[in-house]
């Protein structure tokens, strides 16, 4: 399983890799994850293997200058000269340090499972040995919202800039004889902006990590308390809408919204609350621990999903593993992991997502049984074993297709 980024404390990458290794393993396959930094944290008896990179988007030395040893490797120094014209080219040089890493151990390996790199490396490695990709989410779908949020024009550009590496992904997608991806709605989006025929998809929606996220006991949920586990400011998560409809409510209750994350050190997602004057009514957790997040679930009186569009949406199935009653968009594929479990309103609309929260919190018999119905909806749809066990059946599809059979 190749992974070119596996942060394994935030975004859906680490997470993915972490459980359905494991869950892969448990069946009885043999693992290896071959990962660019950050590395991922995985169970006993799955082999990591890390490729050392430049690692330039680091938090803790952000965008730091490479010795002149480190340069004088050719793939180093095209990852720095990336990085320095404004663009992403992590995937793109994972698939190169990939295929250097692999080119002598081919006959070890039954399948290749890359995720979401796309990179030419990886189309190289498809040649050798049977390769299938996971696709999440188009891509393009970040990067048309992040062009729209800005007006200059200078923005725009390095928006694009960074999206660049679109284009390789577009082309070496289209080489997979199978691509696996984890919604009906990603399979017909990605059909669309890659140009695959939807055939080749195979949909294998994610799992759930009911070992960590379940209702806990002998807690009671908060009046008025609501939660949401994204605390980025990029539009495609939506926190702004939610945000703005805080600033409604407060008007009328005391809400709290508990963001679980740290935002931008004076990004938008501070200036807006600042704009609002909500900052009494918002609080951010930071990185929290796994025993607290579960606890902070567990006092909240609902979840909110506010994105604009989720190829899968893990917070929404976490929240409703939780037993937490949810309000989600219907954005991409949410309406698929929500079902009838949770309400549901449009996009980017504050107005809709303050009726829907404020109908609930009214309403506590109502929030309860959409809790249990959640709850129940994870149990019986969206386990790590069902994804792993879709997985393998993609895997000897891969397999076939190579040898000709």
């Amino acid at each position: 399983m190749l992974s070119y980024r596996s942060n394994p404390h935030c975004g859906g990458q680490g997470v993915y890799v972490r459980h359905l290794s494991k869950a892969l393993r448990d069946l009885g396959h043999h693992v290896e994850v071959v990962s660019g930094p950050p590395l991922p944290v995985l169970d006993d008896g799955v082999r990591l293997s890390g490729l050392p990179g430049l690692d330039l988007y680091n938090p803790e030395d952000l965008f730091r200058t490479p010795s002149p040893g480190e340069l004088a490797d050719p793939i180093n120094f095209m990852e720095w000269m990336g990085v320095s014209t404004m663009g992403f080219p992590e995937p793109f040089t994972f698939g190169l340090r990939a295929y250097k890493y692999l080119r002598d151990k081919f006959d070890q390996y039954d399948v290749v499972h890359d995720n979401q790199s796309l990179s030419y490396g990886v189309g190289a490695i498809s040649k050798k040995v049977p390769t299938v990709a996971t696709i999440h989410h188009p891509i393009t779908v970040d990067r048309d919202l992040a062009v729209q949020s800005v007006r200059s024009l200078w923005k725009k550009f390095k928006h694009r800039r960074w999206y660049s590496f679109i284009g390789m992904q577009k082309r070496v997608s289209r080489k997979f004889s199978r691509v696996i991806t984890v919604s009906e709605c990603t399979r017909r989006d990605i059909s669309k902006e890659f140009d695959i025929p939807e055939d080749r998809f195979r949909v294998v929606p994610n799992g759930i990590n009911t070992d960590l996220f379940y209702p806990a006991p002998g807690m009671a949920r908060e009046k008025n308390r609501i939660m949401v586990t994204n605390s980025a400011d990029t539009p495609l998560k939506g926190l702004y809408y939610l945000l703005q409809s805080v600033a409604e409510m407060a008007e009328k209750r005391d809400i709290r919204l508990i963001v679980i994350g740290t935002p931008k050190k004076d990004g938008g997602v501070v200036r807006l609350i600042r704009k609002l004057g909500i900052g009494a009514h918002v609080r951010f957790t930071g990185r929290v621990s796994d025993t607290e997040f579960v606890r902070q679930y567990a006092k909240a009186s609902l979840a909110v999903v506010p994105s604009v569009y989720e190829g899968f949406g893990l917070p929404v199935g976490e929240a409703m593993a939780c037993g937490v009653p949810v309000v989600s968009t219907t954005g991409g594929a949410l309406p698929e992991v929500v079902g009838d479990a949770g309400v549901l309103v449009p996009p980017a609309d504050p107005g809709a997502l303050t009726q829907a929260i404020t109908g609930l919190l009214d309403n506590p018999e109502r929030a309860a049984e959409m809790g249990r119905a959640g709850y129940e909806r994870v149990q019986k749809h969206f386990t790590w074993e069902m994804a792993a066990r879709k997985t393998v059946d993609a895997y000897r599809e891969v397999i076939r297709d190579y040898r000709g059979l």
